[in-house]
């Protein structure tokens, strides 16, 4: 019904420029950058690092990004794991056993299959850094495994989407013996998350900054994290990178308010609607570090404790 005798066009118009006005504002506040908390090898100070329970607590716990590091298998699976071998610190043999450290750089990762790296166990020794981290028997995933276990968790029970957080860990002293080279890891990585997830929630993070040129080059568009824990100042870095990429992650104690104010001040090469870089620091572990760096206006943090990055 009409009234006014007034056409429906002409009665309907303010009630559709009003809501169009309101959908633009929405818009408008969703585009501002969130405030990324990361989950830290999941949530590495509750659960045994970088496995399938340590992400869904990271989820439960309320992150946007998780965070992880990959290794590569003798037949080419990626595995995560922050060494690519066992550390003797978190992994027990296969029989059960304690290793020490020369044990744990000889299982060598690039050189088992995963059917035999799946057969350690580095979940029940617990970390001694970690004391309310749980203890049970429980072996390295494959990346795809968590990515599955993560999507279902969220389509199940968290019901919403996280970004991940990506480490292609390499070393020049390490190619063709812990790892491939560096565009060989980086190919097969991004070869596996284009048949699982869509690329624009996905970062690739690493130390070695000859995987970030290669990613840069050959996939611009790409999300990139430059990982730095040097003391050189923030122009020598990105000097030596060769571009600005969307994120610069140090390590915390390095930041200063100033230092994050500068940082700021770089816009992103890749993007076109000149996004400033964002400063995303790891591994922030107190609440009081948290809430300083939130101050000094930092992006995001990168915690093994989501439970604690709740408070922010």
């Amino acid at each position: 019904m009409f009234k006014f005798g007034l056409p429906a066009t002409s009665y309907r118009l303010p009630a559709v420029i009003s809501l169009l006005l309101l959908v633009n504002i929405l818009q408008a506040q969703y585009a501002l950058p969130k405030f990324d908390i990361q989950g830290h090898r999941g949530a590495r100070g509750l659960m045994p690092e970088n496995t399938i329970p340590a992400f869904l607590m990271a989820l439960d716990s309320g992150v946007t990004t998780i965070e992880l590091d990959l290794a590569v298998s003798k037949d080419r699976k990626l595995v995560v794991s922050h060494e690519p071998w066992m550390n003797h610190l978190i992994c027990l043999d296969p029989s059960g056993n304690a290793i020490d450290s020369i044990q744990g750089m000889r299982a060598n990762i690039f050189q088992m299959t995963y059917d035999e790296v799946r057969l350690w166990d580095c979940g029940s020794k617990g970390n001694a850094r970690f004391p309310e981290q749980q203890k049970f028997k429980i072996a390295k995933p494959l990346l795809v495994d968590v990515i599955a276990a993560v999507e279902t968790h969220i389509k199940s029970y968290s019901r919403y989407e996280v970004d991940y957080n990506i480490e292609i860990k390499t070393d020049p002293r390490g190619d063709n013996v812990y790892h491939h080279n560096p565009q060989e890891f980086s190919d097969l990585v991004i070869s596996t998350l284009n048949d699982y997830l869509p690329m624009e929630r996905v970062v690739i993070q690493s130390f070695d900054f000859r995987v970030l040129q290669y990613i840069h080059k050959q996939y611009p568009k790409i999300k990139l994290a430059a990982l730095v824990e040097n003391n050189k100042s923030i122009d020598a870095n990105l000097k030596e990178l060769g571009f600005i990429p969307q994120i610069y992650s140090p390590d915390w104690k390095l930041l200063t308010a100033d230092r994050v104010k500068y940082l700021h001040t770089k816009k992103v090469d890749v993007v076109k609607n000149g996004k400033k870089l964002r400063v995303i620091p790891w591994t922030v572990n107190q609440i009081k570090d948290m809430k300083a760096l939130k101050k000094m206006g930092v992006d995001g943090i990168i915690t093994d404790y989501p439970n604690r990055a709740k408070q922010l």
